[in-house]
């Protein structure tokens, strides 16, 4: 059954409709493009036809992209010469959009070709935006719902089927770089400002008829074939465009700090691109995306941050059987910042929530949060007063736990204390309905010992948020040893309604998150205590792409929290614990430099709080040793400090799907997302190489880095985590 159908009126125009089935967004694959040329032959070889429309049979939306695992599929394809099978896909997909876009004109006068509009009932992303850009003139409907651009540079990738050259053509370079460089989305009055599309219309099928039938030959050359082309803002040789060009390479290696192959490979495409004539550019263009996709970072960062997060965001781990759990009415115990940031979600998802906390004035002050938060969109335009009214309605704060009856799932996120939440849990209980599910927000105590105190533990679990809440992704679903499965699906069913990314571990100290992040922030500690320039650990964590150094986010988090999460791991696993970090928490305590909260940390902050670089007084009470590690020594041990967490937690059973270990680690807290998280990660060092570093690494700088048997026991049979543990990922 073909994505693409074609019927042509009385008047002579050509509809051709591109609808995708079995999905609720058009998606691009290898068997459409056959069936989008034929159609186009069709219509240009018929001399009754006068034009082209191009447009959706979905009624929101023109297309989502290309399908990602179709690049797999021309991998496979090409044999022993992947480069080249992927390559010549590319090139085919060029020169099918090329024939849409001279559309049969003579190509020395350039006349007698067919005017091709393409309307947008919607969002138009990817490759839905690189056709219309082929074609002459893109007609959008009025839909402020919709986003168009080309988000491919956020997972890992950038516009290779003409996108990169048309728009930079199109804009400029300078105009372009946000969309290209920056994955930016805009709805379609922003895109038609921009330059992005030609008209948003109430009825831009109307309008797109009334331009086909009435196009002259002009008006359907672009303007990179019309003679005496000049690119806007200046070619790279032009004194304005190559400062252009020179600005956007330092922007580019700032940002990335050259670990991200996707935006590299972009800017030297739109540089090479745009000293040829345009068809050459075309051939640069697919070589530099064959590149990017031949790059196992480009691979890795597909795989985690669109195959494995979508099959996650659909369900990919909820337990079968379970009847829909959304929620109705949320309960929410404790109104200060993490149950403020779950109100506010909770609201803006439609979800009737109460608000508890033990004063009337601390529940209003946790509400007050989404009001604030809805005068900041107010003020820039992202939402009306009206909407502000509508969501504060849906929030009640309140004292009385009476409030709570009807609610089917209640969050705790009161104070970090058993006996606080142990008494709250019991005091909740006795008024919510049976069937209602309880979840604690906790971030390092077990659930399995917080189930204690419930009278129905199979109905409680942990779903642990991370801060702010509103801004951050990933949501961790923690099952205690009793949690059922009708409580994992009620918070799976809550976390997507909400729209973040689950993942769903079993319990353990610190669960998955924390297990792994903790390492880093005290490798990075012990280190500084070691001797290691301050600014040596921070910069090569960031130059291998973390987006924090481990100093850095110990000021973010507060230091005092890890003074506090340090003596109560020293008190729960006694002489087991390794403490040779703590006296630097404990010292910088002591100093009262507990972090940006108090505007004083392992940075020094001016009074308003702006970071103003490393604090002095780190090199006085831990002078740096005269010889200096290796760069790479300092990130191996900033990296397989929280790699071989997530390899232990794969190997008790806390975590129970590599997908969620990546997706999790990529999400949570920021791990390297050019390496698809740290299982990618080892695949990409190979097994080998990594039980082998380990080896190094422990026996210079201690047990923390013993190689898992996991892992040695993948090095001896020459096995990747993907290829060991990812049949379902595959599949999803």
């Amino acid at each position: 059954m073909t994505d693409f159908t074609m019927k042509t009126d009385a008047e002579g125009i050509a509809t051709i409709t591109w609808d995708t089935k079995d999905k609720s967004m058009n998606v691009m694959t290898l068997e459409a493009w056959d069936d989008l040329e034929a159609l186009f032959d069709e219509a240009l070889a018929d001399d009754a036809v006068k034009g082209v429309i191009l447009t959706s049979g979905k009624p929101d939306s023109f297309a989502g992209g290309m399908d990602l695992k179709v690049i797999a599929k021309m991998k496979e394809m090409a044999g022993d010469d992947p480069a080249r099978g992927l390559f010549d896909g590319i090139m085919n997909a060029h020169r099918i959009m090329r024939k849409i876009e001279r559309a049969g004109m003579d190509p020395k006068t350039l006349r007698g070709g067919k005017p091709v509009a393409t309307v947008l009932p919607g969002t138009a992303l990817g490759i839905g935006l690189e056709i219309p850009l082929s074609t002459h003139r893109i007609f959008a409907a009025e839909n402020p719902k919709a986003k168009i651009g080309l988000p491919e540079i956020m997972v890992g990738i950038f516009p290779g089927a003409g996108g990169t050259t048309r728009l930079t053509r199109k804009m400029g370079a300078m105009a372009a770089s946000p969309f290209l460089l920056e994955g930016k989305l805009v709805a379609p009055a922003a895109a038609k400002a921009a330059g992005l599309i030609d008209e948003v219309s109430d009825d831009p099928m109307a309008a797109a008829r009334d331009w086909v039938l009435n196009a002259k030959d002009a008006d359907i050359v672009k303007p990179w074939d019309a003679k005496g082309y000049k690119m806007p803002g200046g070619a790279p040789y032009h004194p304005a465009g190559f400062m252009t060009f020179v600005g956007a390479s330092a922007m580019v290696n700032g940002k990335t700090q050259g670990v991200y192959p996707a935006a590299k490979a972009l800017l030297s495409a739109v540089y090479e691109g745009a000293l040829v004539p345009f068809d050459t550019a075309l051939k640069i263009e697919a070589r530099w995306f064959t590149n990017v996709l031949m790059n196992p970072s480009s691979s890795a960062m597909i795989r985690s941050l669109f195959v494995n997060k979508e099959a996650l965001e659909k369900g990919a781990v909820r337990p079968d059987g379970v009847a829909d759990q959304r929620v109705k009415k949320l309960g929410v115990l404790g109104a200060g910042m993490m149950g403020a940031g779950i109100t506010l979600v909770s609201a803006q998802a439609g979800i009737e929530v109460v608000l508890i906390d033990q004063t009337q004035e601390a529940a209003d002050r946790g509400k007050d949060y989404t009001a604030t938060f809805a005068d900041k969109g107010i003020a820039r335009k992202k939402t009306t007063p009206e909407k502000k009214e509508q969501l504060l309605n849906l929030i009640t704060a309140t004292t009385d736990l009476d409030a709570l009856k009807g609610c089917d799932l209640i969050i705790e996120a009161v104070f970090e204390d058993p006996k606080v939440k142990a008494e709250m849990t019991q005091k909740v209980e006795a008024v919510i309905p049976d069937d209602c599910i309880f979840a604690s927000n906790t971030s390092t105590l077990p659930i399995t010992d917080l189930a204690r105190a419930s009278a129905r533990p199979e109905q409680f679990i942990g779903i642990h948020f991370f801060s702010p809440v509103e801004k951050m992704l990933l949501v961790e679903i923690i099952k205690g040893r009793e949690t059922g499965d009708r409580a994992v699906a009620k918070a799976l069913d809550f976390v997507r309604q909400i729209r973040k990314t689950p993942i769903v571990v079993n319990d353990a100290r610190f669960f998955y998150a924390n297990r792994c992040i903790l390492p880093y922030v005290n490798e990075g500690v012990r280190m500084l205590k070691e001797g290691v320039e301050p600014a040596l650990i921070e910069n090569a964590a960031k130059l291998v792409g973390m987006p924090l150094g481990p100093l850095q986010l110990t000021d973010e988090t507060s230091i005092d929290l890890g003074a506090k999460i340090a003596r109560a791991t020293k008190a729960a696993m006694g002489d087991s614990y390794d403490d040779y970090a703590d006296e630097v928490i404990f010292f910088m305590e002591k100093e009262g430099r507990l972090g940006r909260k108090a505007n004083a940390g392992f940075y020094s902050y001016d009074d308003k709080g702006k970071r103003q670089g490393l604090w002095e007084g780190l090199r006085k009470q831990y002078p740096p040793r005269d010889e200096q590690p290796d760069l790479i020594d300092v990130q191996h041990r900033l990296l397989f400090a929280q790699t071989l967490e997530a390899v232990r937690a794969l190997e008790e059973g806390v975590l129970m799907d590599i997908r969620e270990g990546d997706v999790g680690a990529i999400l949570g807290w920021g791990f390297a997302p050019w390496s698809g998280g740290p299982l990618s990660w080892l695949d990409m060092l190979g097994a080998a190489y990594a039980a082998e570093r380990c080896d190094t690494l422990s026996e210079e700088f201690g047990a923390r880095f013993s190689c898992p048997d996991l892992l040695r026991d993948m090095a001896a049979k020459n096995q990747t985590f993907y290829g060991r543990f990812g049949a379902s990922a595959k599949a999803a």
